[in-house]
């Protein structure tokens, strides 16, 4: 079994675009844009309704940040790996944002899923949930990034382990394993 046709051409548009041609960028957009969309909207699922940020204006951000990278793109899999860790940046810096606006309140337990959802009330979530995976790259880069693939990027395992050289069975246990010491770094951070 070959290289989807969608994922052949997304390739071939990056690696153009990586060697200097501004129309593969312009003819990349349109194609990656509706993925990008989507893992914005996944990310955003409970906002308030008059909440600040909003897919689309994700989309925008992260598509300005992707555009002044300087990334040699590999593949469909590692845009949308470099997208993922963007999204994440963008997710944290808003958090951090809204949580200056409104200081105080007390701590409560979350879980990754809650930590995962981006809402006025959940932006300490998302900024301690960020903290809690540079803690955890600190110590294993790779769960780190397994979390950020799957959470943030939407990518599949089979395209996470892609993206990092490993096996999906791989992914699965130390995304397990990653969770369990994401949990425990959160919950003691609830109850210092």
């Amino acid at each position: 079994m070959g290289t989807p046709p969608e994922s052949a051409s997304i390739t071939k548009l990056l690696r153009d675009w990586s060697s200097g041609d501004k129309a593969a960028l312009e003819s990349l957009i349109p194609v990656v844009y509706q993925q990008l969309h989507k893992l914005a909207s996944r990310c955003l699922r409970a906002e308030q309704p008059d909440h600040t940020l909003r897919a689309t204006a994700l989309v925008n951000e992260a598509y300005l940040r992707l555009v002044d990278a300087d990334v040699q793109w590999q593949d469909r899999v590692h845009f949308f790996a470099i997208s993922a860790r963007i999204l994440r940046r963008i997710l944290v810096d808003h958090a951090k944002a809204n949580k200056r606006q409104k200081r105080g309140g007390g701590a409560h337990l979350i879980t990754l899923d809650e930590a995962m959802i981006v809402a006025p009330e959940s932006s300490a979530a998302i900024v301690e949930l960020d903290a809690a995976l540079e803690r955890l790259a600190s110590q294993d880069q790779r769960k780190c990034q397994i979390v950020e693939l799957l959470c943030f990027g939407g990518l599949t395992y089979e395209e996470t382990a892609a993206e990092l050289n490993v096996s999906p069975s791989t992914v699965h246990r130390e995304l397990k394993l990653a969770k369990a010491w994401l949990h425990r770094e959160l919950s003691q951070g609830v109850s210092s």
